[in-house]
């Protein structure tokens, strides 16, 4: 995959159309989600954003089917979403790992729960984590970890089955910027190195703006989708793009768009 991305990418991964979402709450109606309509292209990195509160994880639990769509459609390799889709990956805001399973251990859960003879798995368990660095940590306990280092652990066992797609979910947002910094390369390595069609949920518009392809941009609640901003910045990316002029009038494209 690696220097060839732009040329290979064919075809939607996702589309989203017209999805809204209504909760229920003490007799009151709460829209969260209003006619969203967008979509993603194959192999693509897709960034949303948007003032916290407008439904950009609702969103995501309704992509992973997870949640249903009040209203709308999306489609998932062009078959209609209507439940959960297990060959979709996630990774969450926290790593959510558990403390009595070892590293390899965590990484290999999604097999264990979905039944497959976990024997291929091992190999890929071992390939992804010395992608992330961690090969040396197979056998270390989450307390035995930093908080990038778990999540690097979180991306791994979100890629073990292998999933066409990537849903992030502000997974860097509790961390320092110098790790979050680091995790923004592992991303954009796993996407290099996998192809993987990735969508990414995030309050930091720089994050978006270097990550993504694309970046969409959604409004107060209820969330409704304002502007589709492409990126037209070259790959493979590295950090010091963010001195470019390019890159700053994306960033204040992006900016505006979101009122700022």
């Amino acid at each position: 995959m690696e220097g060839d991305q732009a040329g290979q990418r064919v075809g939607i991964a996702l589309e989203l159309h017209g999805v809204s979402k209504t909760f229920r709450h003490r007799a009151v109606d709460l829209v969260a989600l209003d006619a969203v309509t967008f979509a993603v292209p194959t192999g693509s990195v897709v960034s949303v954003v948007g003032p916290s509160g407008c439904g950009k994880s609702t969103l995501l639990k309704i992509i992973l089917g997870v949640i249903p769509a009040s209203s709308g459609a999306i489609l998932f390799d062009g078959r209609r979403v209507e439940g959960p889709q297990p060959s979709i990956g996630m990774v969450f805001q926290s790593p959510a790992l558990l403390a009595w399973r070892s590293v390899l251990a965590n990484v290999l859960l999604p097999v264990e729960i979905r039944r497959y003879a976990e024997a291929p798995y091992r190999e890929r368990a071992h390939e992804l984590l010395a992608m992330v660095g961690l090969e040396e940590f197979t056998t270390h306990y989450p307390r035995q970890l930093s908080g990038g280092m778990q999540q690097r652990v979180a991306m791994c066992r979100a890629l073990i089955h292998d999933p066409p797609l990537l849903l992030f979910d502000e997974p860097f947002s509790a961390l320092d910027d110098l790790t979050r910094d680091q995790l923004n390369q592992e991303v954009l390595k796993i996407w290099e190195r996998t192809g993987k069609t990735i969508v990414l949920v995030t309050h930091n518009i720089g994050e978006a703006v270097y990550l993504s392809d694309q970046v969409v941009v959604m409004s107060a609640r209820p969330g409704k989708v304002t502007a589709i901003l492409p990126v037209r910045l070259p790959r493979p990316r590295r950090p010091d793009i963010r001195h470019t002029l390019e890159f700053i009038d994306h960033l204040r494209l992006t900016q505006a768009s979101l009122g700022m």
